[in-house]
């Protein structure tokens, strides 16, 4: 197994004869959760660049209740790892023990242990895995601080003057350096653009992240079917849902757990980040963040982002920022109106709503890896290198998490005599069928409507025989291409009334039943097929001849455009 076999190089008894890289100091970083060990590696390649005088290893600590996927990340990660057991026998010892887990059983010895926070200083309590008492999380046991080996890194005074209220001991031994993930999201607001549209948040849309720490007090703990819900309630065209949710997690109940608990809301679309590094782009690119008491919540608070809290767990500690965070942060009424309150809380929203927050969790931004540079080598008893002072890097474009929705709830609503001309419009609301049993049902009127649409890509084929409206995923080559296809989807589903089908470069085509075709020309951006469908769709029920007219497609209230329906000619011969 990868981690639990003794190393020789570039540690161990004899390693100077296998090292092609003769360091003068030792490293060691304790990993035992992904959350910690995450801090460390995406921390340290700035504050070590360049300088062959450190070696650099990791110890695994197997201890933690949350351990699982610590050695799939290093491995991925390329470290050296080595087993707990080997740390205490290292000769010579290490010089520094890094870690951003306060929990690490360190053996006896005199190097010094720099504990750095994998998250926002000391704001919650939680299960002491040395007893069956809560502890303070951040902070190192009792028997380090007394050796005087400790030293904790700390964002912010308020945090060193919580510290020294409940632990005397760590007075002398806290290093006041900022935040650097804090100072990378801030960096990379420029590139937001960027990592909205590798998401695949279209320009219109508005991106709502979830966020949700770990725990039975945590958003997903109290609210499991908050995802679907939301996804139920904010139209698909006007809307994307994304999720960050805490790797402690996904070490305690497993990928395949979560994903089978969330199937719906990954049906329909969820953008689920991975456990490690993705979760800052996509931060950086919500418009609302619903979240909790955790720490990735704050980050979105104090980087400006509107925030509607869906839970707020009594183990928060208070005094805190994350506690004054809540104090002023708007509550999601879970039995109100969700697309209502998303909507309000970004219109109302002001950048300097959490100004006094962010001022009391972050101490002098954007000096946090130059910071701690000097602090980790000052431990190491080495010369700073003569390189510039490492700075908050732009964080890179993520990789599309989601998959495509399949099939969508259609309402249309109709009204007449549209002032710009139009004869009428057509409001469509999309949302993704999986969840439909979260929203509110509407009953048809003569004006209002309802229909199950899908895409030839659906794999339950009981949506596919169900569905009213067919649409092809991808755009045909020619319009020979796309009326065969409507053409052999109308013969194989009966139950189908309309078929539509982009054509590349050009119009949409919509097959009725009776054989007539539609010819759909919009103005504005390539739309999906199933939209101006919907507008035939809503001709039909309303009794509307569904050609030779001109409407306005109101896409929620993102978008209109205006949509020219004329019958095509059928082939004579």
């Amino acid at each position: 197994m990868f981690g639990s076999r003794p190393l020789r190089v570039p540690v161990g008894h004899d390693a100077h004869r296998w090292s092609t890289f003769h360091g003068e100091r030792t490293l060691v970083v304790a990993a035992r959760t992904v959350t910690s060990t995450v801090r460390v590696l995406e921390t340290l390649p700035s504050l070590l660049r360049d300088d062959s005088r450190v070696t650099v290893v990791f110890a695994y600590d197997p201890t933690s209740a949350f351990n699982d996927g610590v050695c799939e990340l290093l491995q991925a990660a390329g470290c050296r790892v080595m087993p707990w057991e080997q740390l205490g026998h290292l000769s010579p010892a290490p010089d520094l023990i890094v870690s951003a887990s306060e929990n690490v059983d360190v053996p006896e010895g005199d190097c010094p242990v720099l504990v750095l926070p994998h998250g926002i200083g000391f704001q919650k309590y939680v299960p002491d895995s040395r007893s069956s008492r809560e502890r303070l999380s951040g902070v190192v046991p009792d028997s380090l601080l007394e050796s005087g080996r400790a030293w904790l890194a700390v964002s912010h005074p308020a945090q060193e003057e919580q510290l020294l209220a409940t632990h005397p001991k760590a007075a002398g031994h806290t290093l006041l350096v900022g935040d650097p993930c804090f100072d990378e999201l801030v960096a990379s607001r420029p590139r937001r653009a960027a990592y909205r549209e590798a998401l695949g948040v279209a320009e219109r849309q508005r991106l709502v992240v979830v966020s949700s720490t770990w725990g039975p007090t945590s958003l997903l703990g109290r609210h499991p079917d908050l995802l679907a819900r939301l996804l139920a309630h904010l139209p698909c065209d006007e809307y994307r849902v994304g999720a960050i949710i805490h790797p402690n997690v996904w070490s305690a109940h497993g990928a395949w757990q979560l994903r089978t608990l969330l199937a719906s809301a990954l049906d329909a679309g969820l953008l689920l980040m991975p456990t490690v590094h993705a979760w800052r782009p996509a931060l950086v690119a919500a418009d609302v963040v619903v979240g909790d008491h955790g720490s990735v919540t704050l980050y979105g608070a104090a980087a400006g982002t509107p925030v509607l809290l869906a839970a707020f767990g009594g183990d928060s500690v208070p005094g805190t920022a994350v506690h004054d965070m809540a104090a002023v942060a708007p509550r999601l009424d879970l039995r109100g109106d969700l697309r209502q309150q998303v909507a309000d809380v970004a219109r109302e929203h002001t950048p300097e709503r959490y100004a006094a927050v962010a001022a009391l969790a972050f101490d002098e931004p954007g000096h946090a890896l130059a910071r701690l540079r000097t602090a980790l080598y000052r431990l190491l008893k080495l010369p700073e290198p003569s390189s510039p002072p490492p700075a908050a890097l732009v964080l890179p474009v993520p990789d599309p998490p989601a998959s495509p929705v399949t099939a969508w709830q259609v309402t249309t609503d109709i009204t007449e005599a549209d002032e710009d001309g139009a004869e009428f419009s057509v409001a469509v609301r999309r949302a993704p069928a999986v969840v439909a049993a979260h929203d509110d049902d509407r009953p048809d009127s003569d004006v209002s409507f309802t229909h199950l649409a899908c895409a030839d890509d659906e794999r339950d084929h009981r949506v596919t025989e169900s569905a009213s409206v067919l649409v092809r995923r991808h755009p045909a080559a020619t319009s020979v291409g796309a009326l065969r296809w409507i053409e052999d989807t109308l013969a194989r589903l009966p139950g189908c009334l309309l078929a539509a089908a982009a054509v590349r470069g050009g119009c949409c085509l919509v097959g009725l039943r009776d054989g007539r075709i539609v010819e759909a020309a919009a103005t504005g951006p390539a739309l999906d097929p199933g939209l101006p469908a919907a507008v035939v769709y809503a001709c039909l029920r309303a009794g509307r001849p569904p050609h030779d007219t001109r409407a306005t497609l109101r896409i929620g209230d993102t978008r209109d455009e205006d949509v020219v329906l004329r019958l095509r000619p059928r082939p004579t011969g």
